[in-house]
C-alpha cells in the first residue's frame, strides 16, 4: 500500500514529490525538521511507479496550473529516466514543465547529457539550487555525496542556459552565504536568481 503525496498544489502549481532520495545531505534541509509543506505530507512509503504518477496527474485539470514541478522530499533526477517520461506525457497535453534540482544528475548518470535528455523531453524550465558562492562553502553546508558537485551545478545551469531551457538559480538565505556574490554567478551564466 503507497502513503504518501504525489501530486500537491501552492502557489497556482502543481508540485510532483516522485523520490525522498538525494545526493545531498543540506544542513538547512526541511526533511530533518518536518514530514512535508503546506499540510502535505511528503515522507514516501515508497517510491510510486510512474503508472501512479500518472494516476495521480490524471485526478487534476492540470490545464489549471502555471505550470507542473518536479520538486518534493527529494532530489528528483535521482529517478532520471521517470522524470524524463513523466515531461514527455505532460509535454504531450502542452503543460510547462518545471525541474527543481540540485544539478548532480550529470554526476549520478555518466555519459548521458542530461540536459540534453530534458530539452527533447520537453523540460520549459529548471531551477537549480546553487546554494554558495564557493566550492568550499557548498560542500560544508551540502554535504554532496559526489565529488566534483559545486561545479556540475554551474555546469548544468550554464547548459541548461545554452539548451535554451529557462533557467533560475537559487540559494536558501543564511549567514553562511554571501548573496550577492551568488547572484552576479547566476547572472554571469545566464541564469535569472531568486533567494528561498
Amino acid at each position: 500500500m503507497f502513503k504518501g503525496t504525489i501530486g500537491y498544489e501552492a502557489f497556482g502549481n502543481l508540485y510532483l514529490n516522485i523520490t525522498n532520495q538525494c545526493s545531498a545531505n543540506c544542513t538547512f534541509c526541511i526533511r530533518d525538521g518536518c514530514d512535508g509543506v503546506y499540510g502535505y505530507n511528503l515522507r514516501l512509503s515508497r517510491e510510486p511507479t510512474e503508472q501512479e504518477i500518472i494516476s495521480d496527474l490524471e485526478k487534476h485539470d492540470l490545464s489549471t496550473y502555471k505550470e507542473v514541478v518536479f520538486t518534493g522530499f527529494g532530489e528528483p533526477t535521482c529517478r532520471f529516466d521517470t522524470v524524463l517520461h513523466i515531461t514527455k506525457w505532460l509535454s504531450k497535453k502542452g503543460i510547462n514543465v518545471r525541474l527543481d534540482t540540485n544539478g548532480h544528475a550529470a554526476l549520478m548518470y555518466p555519459g548521458r547529457n542530461v540536459v540534453e535528455e530534458l530539452k527533447s523531453a520537453g523540460m520549459d524550465a529548471v531551477s537549480v539550487s546553487l546554494n554558495a558562492e564557493s566550492e568550499e562553502i557548498y560542500n560544508k553546508i551540502c554535504k554532496p555525496k559526489y565529488e566534483g558537485s559545486y561545479q556540475a551545478v554551474l555546469d548544468f545551469a550554464k547548459e541548461a542556459v545554452r539548451a535554451g531551457i529557462k533557467t533560475r538559480m537559487t540559494v536558501v538565505g543564511q549567514d553562511a552565504i554571501d548573496i550577492d556574490k551568488c547572484e552576479k554567478i547566476a547572472t554571469d551564466i545566464g541564469a535569472t536568481f531568486r533567494v528561498r
